[in-house]
């Protein structure tokens, strides 16, 4: 149904027609853009199978159904989305245009609890679509049960009589169920041959036992087939009389779907919403050909677009400029923008254009010289414009290529001014491109007409595409001609036939073109130097207003901090000076409170440097003073000792610990550590070197030793030889193992076992990693299967 709406698009000149046209496709882009969850998913053309049954006692079938139940939950879904799209409050929507037209579609709640009723979600009739339906079905399944149940009876038999290979299984042919024989044993089984193998060596028989049961199962068969139809029946009864909105209702899901992929298109190629006008108008902004972008987008390649002014005092344009150069293609951007917009499509240009609607295009665009209807490609020009001149208004578009063009340049030119002439009196609008000299100076004197010019890059020889408006451009025939590599001599003898003063002409209109570009680069180059110095500008204000703040807060909690140090100083000297009144003046009192008071002076100012150091900003870190960055450190600072690899006997600290331990042994990169009366094994990489301990530290962990001894004993008293590990996780298994061995080592264990369970083996793969790297692991293996097999692994230990 989408397609039939594509294929009956057509350019329109009725301003509300495009108007609400272009608002759906608009609001549909939001829609998408905000991937709102529209349920417009598969949609199924039900309009024939509505049409079928109108006839009294017609019906569709169950598959047909299914999908007519499908869109009639999607008109449903349709109507409860746009709803919710209103404001609970103000009632406002933000797609009023789809709102209007597909907020109120028909919904069918009555039939959609029918068709559910009777027809599953595959399309099938439901056991208790009827009562007696589901009776005849119960008969169903029964009868196959007893059957099947009789036909392995039968088979069971033939295949004790050897008349049936052991491995031949009951098969269904023509509907009835039969088993395969070969043929030198047909007389072999009692029933009806109903097929035969492509050989002839296999015929398939239905036992005699079953016929009669096969018999019954095919009237039951029939009798759900007549059931079927009778349900069909009845809910074609119940649709019949909504028929006409329904297929209503679907049709508006088909514009719907169009809709949509009018949006889709429009995300695809960028397109925008212009502002549309009553009247004819042309201004427009970043135009591009939709057909040209989809070429060069695969290539990497950028559209160089077309910006176009058409107005009351200028309304055609004479475009000029060399071959290749893009004439011929802005008309046609010309032509496909404005008619995608009148065909309800949007246009490929910026939103802030203004676009038009006429009533008329006129397109002369291309050779259409013909040997049936004897037309030269002269005489197919002249055949347009008459029927131009003769039918354009204030509300046409005239778009001509190359007017005047396949005769002599004379006469063609003065045919084309002639014909010009009377397409401005006409009030039209137009785009025409030309190389005669002659319509450039009627546009720069007539009323109404305007030169352009599609620019051209001399320094590179080559077209830039670019549309320049207020004058005419050069055909550039002898820059080009020579850039083909045409000889010299040659050129110079065109130069001296054409005379100079059209030489001259040519090299003016060059000349004006380049400076066009020139000026406008330049242009160009100080509205970005301005967008940049306003950035810098505002940029050094922000910044010079943060630098203010931090200067105002960092005078002030500088003045704060020296008020709670002259507090402090104040009362320490008064104090100082009470105690030396007290002590009667004694000499060596006296120093000592002198002494008290310097160093506390001195831990004063070290103090204030720090905060000062500290509450300096990034800003301002330059502008500190000399002294204080070249300030050396005290000579009583320790200085860094460089890292050196760990030996035994070296005495470390484990990450995270401050205990010390001793090194006892080093395999690859594992060490035997002490730390007191544990030891264990860890990677040296969680090492670092430490002191050796003091002699009371060594006692202590003497001591320690001495008052865990009991404590050792007692797990040595209750030490199995065995650890389970299963549903714990990695880290805490091998956590558990690596206490378990160090006890085990500890307490001279010969032999453990460690029950990890099998699972996918990854447990299994850690301990055993584990173990490899434990040196007084003698050897490992999994247990005998009679034990627990591979799920169990038995340690040995030196």
């Amino acid at each position: 149904m989408g397609k039939d709406e594509v294929d009956a698009m057509a350019f329109s000149s009725d301003y509300n027609y495009i108007k609400r046209e272009l608002e759906c496709v608009r609001e549909m882009v939001a829609i998408l853009s905000s991937q709102l969850p529209m349920p417009l998913d598969t949609i199924f053309d039900v309009l024939p199978y509505l049409a079928e049954i109108k006839a009294e006692g017609s019906y569709m079938t169950s598959s047909r159904l299914n999908e007519l139940l499908k869109m009639l939950l999607m008109m449903d879904n349709l109507v409860q989305f746009f709803k919710k799209q209103h404001d609970s409050e103000s009632g406002a929507t933000p797609f009023p245009t789809l709102d209007a037209e597909f907020a109120q579609l028909s919904v069918y709640p009555f039939l959609i609890r029918e068709i559910e009723s009777c027809i599953n979600k595959y399309g099938e009739i439901k056991d208790n679509a009827s009562p007696e339906l589901y009776e005849i079905r119960s008969q169903i399944r029964a009868s196959q049960g007893s059957m099947q149940r009789a036909m392995r009876r039968v088979l069971d038999r033939a295949v004790a009589s050897g008349i049936v290979d052991k491995d031949a299984s009951p098969s269904i042919r023509d509907g009835r169920m039969v088993i395969p024989v070969t043929a030198a044993n047909k007389r072999g089984l009692q029933g009806i041959i109903h097929d035969e193998s492509a050989t002839g060596k296999t015929v398939f028989i239905e036992p005699a036992e079953v016929v009669e049961a096969g018999n019954r199962l095919r009237e039951l068969e029939m009798e759900e087939r007549r059931e079927i139809v009778v349900i069909l029946r009845r809910i074609a009864n119940e649709i019949r009389p909504h028929i006409e909105e329904i297929s209503m209702s679907c049709r508006h899901i088909g514009r719907l779907d169009f809709i949509r992929a009018k949006g889709l298109f429009a995300i695809d190629i960028d397109a925008q919403m212009p502002h549309i006008e009553n009247h004819s108008e042309i201004e427009w902004y970043h135009a591009v050909h939709p057909g040209l972008k989809l070429t060069l987008r695969p290539q990497g390649r950028e559209v160089v677009p077309l910006n176009l002014t058409l107005s009351k005092e200028r309304r055609i344009l004479i475009i000029s400029g060399p071959n290749a150069g893009g004439k011929s293609v802005c008309l046609k951007t010309t032509a496909v923008v404005q008619y995608m917009m009148q065909c309800g499509v949007m246009p490929t240009l910026y939103s802030n254009s203004h676009m038009g609607i006429f009533k008329n295009i006129f397109i002369d665009i291309g050779d259409e010289q013909s040997f049936e209807n004897d037309l030269s490609t002269y005489s197919s020009h002249l055949k347009n414009m008459k029927f131009f001149v003769t039918h354009s208004g204030k509300q046409t578009l005239v778009l001509a290529d190359e007017m005047g063009s396949g005769t002599e340049p004379q006469i063609g030119g003065a045919l084309a001014q002639a014909i010009l002439k009377e397409l401005g009196k006409s009030g039209c609008m137009g785009m025409i491109t030309t190389h005669y000299q002659n319509l450039k100076t009627f546009a720069d004197s007539e009323p109404g007409f305007v030169n352009g010019a599609m620019l051209y890059d001399r320094q590179h020889l080559q077209p830039t595409f670019e549309l320049s408006v207020g004058t005419p451009g050069s055909s550039f025939a002898l820059d080009i001609a020579a850039k083909t590599g045409l000889p010299k001599y040659i050129i110079d003898d065109a130069k001296e036939i054409v005379g100079s003063d059209y030489v001259n002409l040519d090299k003016y209109l060059s000349e004006i073109s380049r400076d066009r570009r020139y000026w406008a680069n330049k242009r160009q180059n100080i509205r970005e130097k301005e967008v940049k110095l306003d950035n810098l500008l505002s940029k050094y204000e922000e910044t010079a207003g943060d630098l203010k703040a931090q200067r105002k807060a960092i005078i002030n909690d500088a003045r704060k901090e020296a008020k709670e140090i002259l507090d402090g100083v104040n009362a320490k000297i008064e104090r100082t000076i009470l105690e030396i009144r007290n002590a009667a003046a004694e000499k060596e009192k006296t120093k000592e409170l002198r002494k008290n008071l310097n160093e506390f002076k001195q831990k004063v100012l070290d103090s204030d440097e720090e905060k000062e150091e500290k509450n300096v900003p990034k800003a301002l870190a330059p502008l500190k003073h000399k002294s204080r960055i070249n300030r050396k450190p005290a000579s009583g600072v320790n200085k860094p000792v460089k890292d050196e690899p760990l030996k035994v006997d070296d005495f470390v600290k484990l990450d995270g610990n401050s205990t010390t331990g001793k090194i006892l042994s080093i395999q690859g990169k594992k060490a035997e550590v002490a730390f007191g009366a544990l030891r264990t094994i860890v990677n040296l990489d969680k090492l670092k070197p430490a002191s050796k301990p003091k002699e009371s530290a060594l006692s202590s962990a003497s001591s320690y030793s001495t008052s865990t001894s009991q404590e050792s004993r007692s797990r040595q008293l209750n030490f199995k030889n065995e650890i389970d590990v299963r549903g714990m996780r990695a880290d805490e298994a091998l956590q558990a193992v690596t206490y378990f061995m160090d006890d085990a080592i500890q307490f001279s264990i010969s032999r453990v076992r460690i029950l990890h369970g099998t699972g996918h083996g990854i447990l299994k793969t850690l301990i055993r990693e584990q173990l490899r790297a434990n040196p007084s692991v003698k050897n490992f293996s999994d247990e005998d299967v009679r034990f627990g097999g591979a799920g169990i692994t038995v340690v040995d230990l030196d």
